[in-house]
């Protein structure tokens, strides 16, 4: 597997700046699994692939406002880019200065908050937050939603809620799980009442996944660490839906993720066996909640064991998040269906279009 493989050419018009007006109204390419065949279609069809009793799974973190200015003691200007808030008013981040600060120096942050630079993490840094506050509050006050560098500009007021899902409930994430926005009451409504049920998890989307991949990484098998939370009554609900014989679709790579390393926890418990997939004919078998850190990288050759079909967002060339896709749709139909995409100039990225990626045929469902 080499990184050049992912790669594809996207003119700059099709990177989706902005948002749609209305959140539904982007487009969808359906990609049929097997056959590889397309089909071009709108997010508002999507009560139409689905069968009552499908359980579409939905990550609800929520972005926090984690880009926050300052400068050092010699008045070096800083941006933080807040990966993680601990206990004792102790942050993790990336710093961008010209120069890295060192341990123990300290910053002046908005706000007139002073953090103490306390130790490393790889490329994060470990800050301490002077006195006591409350760290939310002050993040809310003084710091930006943090916007994909890809976007080419600052924040704006409407980002604050476009770039959110409308079920985001848990803060914690630095990069919104983008095949959420797509959602929006109306929508969401109308799957409900075709009796398409809906259930939630959490993974914190970290800053790692914009940044470009690594040889070593790709040789360890391992990702970015994300922290996520997977319940027992999500795992009750995916299990319920198996035994009926119907589909669990995960709205987004996050999801994916989460999902499969629970299903991989489980194996490693013993509770579901790792020659199986979890279907009606393996009913028996037991995924369990999970709360904790993952560094899963998914990638071709994966044995997926939880998802049925996934909907997700166009992605960035020679990205995890591409190959996840590929790993799930396979290698030649994801990037035909990426070339497809760019001929027929769908908007690609976060506030882009949506593709939903299946084994039903399409032409033959609407």
């Amino acid at each position: 597997m080499d990184v050049s493989d992912y790669h594809y050419k996207l003119p700059p018009a099709l990177i989706a700046r902005y948002p749609l007006p209305t959140r539904s109204a982007s487009r969808l390419l359906c990609l049929h699994r097997r056959s590889g065949v397309l089909t071009d279609s709108h997010v508002v069809e999507i009560p139409h692939y689905l069968a009552p009793g499908d359980l579409l799974v939905f990550n609800n973190t929520k972005v926090i406002p984690a880009r926050i200015y300052g400068k050092k003691e010699s008045g070096g200007k800083v941006e933080l880019l807040i990966e993680r808030v601990q206990a004792n008013n102790q942050l993790i981040t990336h710093i961008r200065a010209s120069k890295a600060p060192q341990i123990g120096s300290k910053i002046l942050l908005e706000g007139q908050q002073w953090a103490r630079v306390i130790g490393r993490h790889g490329a994060l840094y470990q800050l301490e937050m002077a006195i006591d506050l409350d760290i939310a509050e002050w993040m809310e006050a003084v710091g930006e939603i943090p916007l994909p560098p890809y976007l080419g500009r600052e924040a704006e007021a409407s980002d604050k809620e476009r770039y959110q899902t409308v079920f985001a409930e848990y803060p914690g994430a630095v990069a919104a799980p983008t095949a959420g926005l797509h959602f929006d009451p109306t929508l969401l409504r109308e799957l409900i009442s075709k009796g398409v049920q809906c259930g939630f998890l959490t993974l914190h989307v970290g800053a790692g996944t914009f940044a470009p991949l690594r040889s070593e990484q790709i040789l360890s098998g391992k990702l970015h660490a994300e922290h996520i939370e997977v319940s027992q009554s999500l795992c009750d609900q995916i299990m319920e839906t198996k035994k009926r014989g119907n589909k669990v679709i995960a709205v987004g790579t996050t999801t994916v993720r989460a999902l499969e390393t629970v299903a991989a926890q489980s194996v490693r418990e013993g509770s579901l066996a790792s020659s199986i997939l979890l279907t009606p004919a393996g009913s028996e078998a037991e995924i369990r909640p999970y709360q904790g850190e993952t560094e899963i990288f998914i990638t071709p050759g994966f044995t997926f064991r939880i998802i049925d079909a996934m909907i997700t967002n166009f992605h960035l060339p020679e990205s995890s998040l591409l190959m996840l896709v590929s790993a799930f749709a396979g290698y030649e139909n994801t990037m035909a269906a990426y070339q497809h995409a760019v001929a027929q100039e769908y908007r690609f990225f976060s506030y882009g279009d949506a593709m939903l990626i299946d084994e039903f045929g399409y032409s033959e469902s609407v």
